[in-house]
């Protein structure tokens, strides 16, 4: 049977040459559900979540999905195992045109013409924009429409996990409605999801438990519910934050 843990860290250290940013992180994130993280600029969110995509090395601590031990696994060995990473900034190929992006995420399956084109298909249900946009350059796309593409991107590679970092940054509350909307529904499909984000109350309100980092360490967990209550959290985060 598999684990009903999507994410399984523990005291997983990492940082960038002799800088340690994450000092022991212990976390625990269920499949199916969506797990937030938040915390103050300089926090290391994004520094883990670049450990868990294998874009920089672990330094210290062990790495599991679903049971498996991903400690030190290269970034293409993490990505075929299911967990995919949407970074901040959306870092899509501006030249392209949107379809050929959403493409790009599928280039490590094997798999038919027709396969392609449902997941397409269901990219474009899910953002029904870029089917409008499918021939335009990514690059010149809204900054909604390409965090779609970006988040769209990702879904073809089929994930067990998907890792957006930044979900609403820079973004109009209409267009963050609309990507809250499609994370719920996708959500809602067994997709679990971990979120990094800078509104803390999107952020809470989002997701069935959360995890708050503070100086390269989690120093709070609970549901979204319960640290929405948290007079320490509410004092020290609740507002507009970016890492």
């Amino acid at each position: 049977m598999a684990s009903p843990l999507i994410l399984e860290l523990n005291g997983l250290c990492a940082g960038y040459g002799e800088i340690q940013v994450l000092w022991g992180i212990d976390l625990a994130a269920r499949r199916g559900e969506i797990t937030a993280l938040i915390g103050s600029n300089g926090a290391g969110k994004t520094t883990l979540m670049r450990a868990l995509s294998g874009l920089i090395p672990t330094t210290g601590g062990h790495y599991f999905s679903e049971g498996r031990d991903l400690t030190g696994d290269a970034a293409a060995e993490i990505l075929g195992h299911g967990i995919v990473h949407v970074p901040e900034g959306r870092r899509l190929f501006g030249a392209m045109g949107v379809e050929d992006n959403l493409l790009m995420g599928a280039y490590l399956r094997k798999v038919g013409r027709a396969e392609l084109k449902r997941d397409l298909e269901s990219v474009y249900a899910t953002f029904p924009k870029l089917r409008e946009r499918r021939h335009q350059a990514a690059g010149t796309l809204s900054g909604g429409e390409q965090q779609m593409c970006a988040i769209g991107r990702g879904l073809m590679s089929v994930p067990r996990l998907i890792m957006i970092d930044e979900l609403s940054l820079g973004l109009s509350p209409l267009l963050v409605e609309q990507l809250v909307a499609a994370l719920k529904a996708l959500n809602a499909a067994g997709m679990s999801i971990l979120l990094v984000e800078q509104d803390v109350t999107i952020a809470l309100d989002l997701c069935h438990q959360a995890f708050v980092m503070d100086m390269g360490r989690i120093v709070r967990a609970g549901s979204g519910r319960e640290l929405l209550a948290d007079p320490i959290v509410r004092d020290a985060y609740l507002g507009v934050l970016q890492e």
